[in-house]
């Protein structure tokens, strides 16, 4: 099965500031890569604004698939 993903950058605002790339893989797994450290991070090390955008990306994420599963079985 083809695994596609949707890429998101983000860089923090607060201290200390990382560079962050979120993937929201199609069937629901999510890797975390903090850029400069070039290590992966798990959501529970995420605080403040990374969090928020987490958060709201995971939810939108979420909404887009309700919404592709009501009109396929609609």
């Amino acid at each position: 099965m083809n695994k596609s993903c949707e890429n998101f950058r983000y860089l923090e605002k607060g201290w200390p500031r990382r560079d962050l790339t979120f993937k929201f893989y199609t069937d629901g797994t999510l890797t975390i890569i903090d850029n400069r450290a070039e290590e992966v991070i798990s959501p529970n090390d995420l605080k403040g604004d990374s969090m928020d955008f987490y958060v709201r990306r995971r939810i939108a994420f979420i909404k887009n698939k309700l919404t592709a599963a009501q009109q396929k079985y609609a």
